[in-house]
């Protein structure tokens, strides 16, 4: 039953998003969405949630949330554990999609060019315009999701964005969805989810000393089954 309530869900909610974009101009209404979204993405597959160190989260000013990425189930576990108003950097290619990547775009959502050279050195300046201007996002610094559930080596961008954001950095860790949903499977499996939330850090130093700190900040927090093999 989990796959038709997913993709019916999907369709209903995903519409009245597009719609309230271009409405209201701004993506909160469509957050809010989204996280209504996620609650029946958990109730339909049997997955429990369970959150930590919301108390982190610095108020008033925007960050960037870097989490690692296992599972499908890692956008809607973020909805629900992350009670702030965020937005996601999606490659640039889903904007060239009619009307959808109109309406993402007027939700605040981030497009990034992961092809490499000049054009991905502009989109990375562009949004960490979009973020100094007040706007909160969520970086997944694998890159992908992990093909075993363990943690994996970062790219570089997410923490490029971070320092010439300016901005604090988060670091998050989900447990328990790749069991949930493995990478490359339709099949949902019912389990607990942990998201842990980190203390914040600024971004100081260079890019690849904040690879390392917040790599290990998020391995910190991660179940042992999602821990690399040393």
């Amino acid at each position: 039953m989990f796959l038709p309530i997913a993709v019916l869900s999907y369709i209903l909610f995903g519409s009245v998003a597009i719609i309230s974009s271009f409405i209201t101009g701004n993506g909160d209404f469509a957050h809010r969405l989204g996280r209504i979204w996620s609650r029946v993405l958990f109730s339909a597959a049997g997955a429990r949630l369970t959150v930590s160190g919301l108390e982190n989260i610095p108020r008033g000013r925007p960050v960037v949330f870097a989490s690692n990425h296992a599972s499908q189930f890692d956008i809607p576990a973020l909805y629900l554990a992350l009670n702030v108003q965020f937005r996601f950097l999606v490659k640039k290619e889903l904007f060239r999609i009619p009307l959808f990547g109109t309406a993402m775009l007027k939700a605040g959502y981030i497009p990034i060019d992961r092809s490499g050279g000049r054009a991905a050195v502009l989109s990375i300046r562009k949004a960490a315009e979009k973020i100094r201007s007040g706007t909160s996002v969520v970086v997944f610094p694998e890159g992908t999701r992990s093909v075993d559930g363990r943690l994996g080596p970062f790219k570089p961008g997410g923490m490029q964005l971070a320092i010439q954001a300016g901005c604090p950095i988060v670091p998050v860790a989900i447990s328990g969805s790749y069991k949930v949903l493995p990478k490359g499977s339709l099949k949902v499996r019912p389990g607990s989810i942990k998201v842990a939330v980190g203390r914040s850090m600024d971004p100081g130093g260079t890019r690849d000393e904040m690879i390392k700190k917040v790599w290990s900040a998020i391995l910190d927090m991660l179940d042992s089954d999602n821990r690399p093999i040393f």
